[in-house]
């Protein structure tokens, strides 16, 4: 089998509702496509999220980097990938990572449907279930809406959820985080994001005020550079910091696991380098005893967190209507049901655009 083309198409879409992360507001997403074709008539499919642009940047990368591929059998993803990335004319990190990312994500597709077996198989199938969490609750959202929005998830059988900090004044976060567990009760798990919005010495405030409601992790306190304050505030309180969403490659996260900067570790195949990385991270962590926790969604990283045994619980794209196309964009994706998602059992990824759905809104 032989790659015979490389194909990359970018789409983009301006959010009804502007979604807030820590300091920052994003009124625009969207998502890019590669498809590998071969000589077999198998393509594979691969998402990314280079999102810069109307994606001019992305094609460009993209349109360099498949003369690493071309003609090449698509089951040597480990060739491949370290041709892609070893080439430094384009970088060895950023925009360049993440469209290697999902070029390499297609190869593995192509794998699985070569085998006829879901990914998760291929990778080493640990379980056929991973427990899930949604997001909701972010910046601009006061107390007594946090708790309408958790109330209101929690009675429709979410058992974790994730909710913005940041940007606005601790003691304001504070009553936000109060409202928030007392709303979803003592046994709904819930994750806070920061998204980098603290200095060490005002996380390290923060997560002792935050302590006493039960937090499962506190994401990103600090700037994603920073590991000393990591370090430092990982050591000052007993809520375990997770991180990672993004950084890239193996290297990136050799550095936080040596220096012990989080208990629970985030990466994103669609950013850090694809699937040929992640489960070499995955494999690192667990010689640790570190969990891993994936950022991005659902799609393609069920499929990782199925197959490894320090999976933890997988992030489900937001849910909370800030995307025009929600719901629209894949043809049967798999869903969070009693507080977990399933891998699909079709071949490779068992990803299918809804190619209806989605037009509108390519760029190229």
């Amino acid at each position: 089998m032989k790659i015979t083309d490389v194909r990359m198409e970018t789409y983009r879409w301006s959010c009804p509702i502007r979604t807030s992360e820590g300091r920052f507001i994003f009124g625009y997403d969207g998502l890019d496509v590669a498809r590998v074709q071969t000589d077999e008539g198998i393509t594979g499919i691969g998402l990314g999220w280079a999102v810069v642009g109307d994606g001019t940047i992305v094609r460009s990368i993209a349109s360099e980097l498949k003369h690493y591929a071309l003609g090449r059998d698509p089951l040597y993803n480990e060739g491949i990938w370290a041709d892609m990335w070893g080439s430094k004319d384009l970088g060895r990190r950023g925009i360049s990572t993440r469209v290697i990312s999902s070029i390499d994500i297609a190869l593995w597709d192509i794998k699985g449907k070569a085998a006829g077996m879901p990914l998760y198989k291929v990778l080493g199938g640990y379980t056929d279930s991973v427990p899930a969490y949604i997001s909701l609750g972010f910046r601009g959202d006061g107390p007594a809406q946090i708790g309408k929005f958790m109330e209101d998830a929690v009675s429709n059988g979410v058992r974790a959820i994730k909710m913005q900090i940041g940007g606005v004044p601790i003691s304001e976060d504070v009553e936000r985080v109060r409202a928030a567990r007392e709303a979803i009760g003592p046994d709904v798990k819930l994750m806070l994001d920061a998204s980098s919005a603290y200095r060490h010495h005002e996380a390290i405030i923060v997560a002792e005020r935050l302590e006493k409601y039960d937090i499962f992790w506190l994401e990103e306190p600090v700037a994603v550079d920073d590991l000393r304050g990591y370090q430092m505030v990982a050591r000052s309180t007993s809520i375990p910091i997770a991180t990672g969403e993004g950084e890239y490659t193996r290297y990136g996260y050799r550095d936080l696991i040596e220096d012990r900067c989080a208990a629970i570790l985030q990466p994103d195949a669609m950013i850090m380098g694809g699937i040929t990385e992640w489960m070499k991270v995955a494999a690192m962590a667990q010689a640790y005893d570190l969990p891993i926790s994936n950022h991005g969604p659902h799609n393609v990283h069920v499929h990782l967190l199925a197959a490894i045994p320090n999976g933890l619980i997988i992030e489900e794209y937001f849910t909370s209507g800030t995307q025009p196309i929600d719901g629209g964009m894949f043809i049967d994706p798999p869903a969070m049901k009693d507080g977990a998602i399933r891998p699909p059992d079709r071949p490779g990824l068992g990803i299918e655009l809804n190619d209806d759905a989605i037009a509108p809104f390519r760029t190229g």
